[in-house]
C-alpha cells in the first residue's frame, strides 16, 4: 500500500471523538458545591451593585442638599437686599429726591413722591426676582426625580418605566408644563396638587 503524500487529500477520521456540533459535550454535571459557590458569587455581585447604587444616591442627595443650603443662603441675602432697597430707598431718597424735585425743579409733591415710589419698586422687583431665581435650587429637583424613578414620592406616577430610554427630567417636565400653562396640575392623594419638580 502506498502511504499518502503531502499533496494527497486527507480523509477525515471517522470515530467517536467527533460529536455532532449541536450536542453538548459529555461531561460530569456540576455538583451541589459548585452550584452553591456560583450562587454565592452572584449574590455578592448583586449586593455590590446595590451598594454602588446606594453610594451614588447618597452622593446625589448630599450634593443636592449642599446646593440647596447654598441657594437658601443666597435667597436670604437677595431677599434682604430687596427689603433693604424697598424700605430704605423709600425713606432716604424721599427726603433728598423729593426735596430736590420740589424745590429745585418746581415739581409738585405728587410727582416727586411718584418718582421715588417707582425707583423703589424697581429695586424691590430686581431683588425679589433674584431671590426667587436662587430659591428654585432649594427644591431638591435631581433627588426628587431619581427617587421618583425608584417609585418613591409624589412624582413616581409620572416617571417612565425603569427599562425605558426616557429621562426622568423629561418626564418631570410634564408636571411643570401643566402648572406653568395654567392647566389643572396633576393631583396626589387627597386632591393636593403635585409640587412641580
Amino acid at each position: 500500500m502506498q502511504e499518502p503524500g503531502p499533496d494527497s487529500p486527507q480523509r477525515p477520521s471517522q470515530g467517536p471523538s467527533h460529536a455532532p456540533p449541536n450536542e453538548p459535550p459529555a461531561g460530569p454535571a456540576p455538583d451541589l458545591a459548585d452550584s452553591l459557590r456560583a450562587l454565592g458569587q452572584s449574590g455578592k455581585a448583586g449586593l455590590s451593585a446595590a451598594n454602588d447604587a446606594a453610594k451614588a444616591l447618597r452622593i446625589l442627595i448630599s450634593a443636592d442638599i449642599s446646593l440647596a443650603r447654598s441657594a437658601f443662603g443666597r435667597t436670604l441675602a437677595f431677599t434682604g437686599v430687596a427689603i433693604a432697597f424697598g424700605a430704605s430707598a423709600w425713606l432716604l431718597m424721599m427726603a433728598t429726591l423729593i426735596a430736590a424735585l420740589h424745590f429745585g425743579l418746581g415739581w409738585s409733591w405728587v410727582m416727586a413722591l411718584g418718582l421715588c415710589a417707582v425707583l423703589s419698586l424697581i429695586a424691590t422687583g430686581i431683588g425679589g426676582w433674584l431671590g426667587m431665581r436662587y430659591f428654585e435650587h432649594t427644591r431638591l429637583q435631581a433627588t426628587r426625580r431619581q427617587l421618583a424613578r425608584l417609585g418613591i414620592g409624589e412624582l413616581s406616577d409620572f416617571m417612565p418605566e425603569p427599562g425605558s430610554g426616557a429621562t426622568a427630567e423629561a418626564a418631570a417636565e410634564v408636571v411643570t408644563d401643566a402648572s406653568d400653562n395654567g392647566d389643572a396640575p396633576p393631583k396626589k392623594g387627597l386632591g393636593i396638587d403635585v409640587t412641580p419638580p
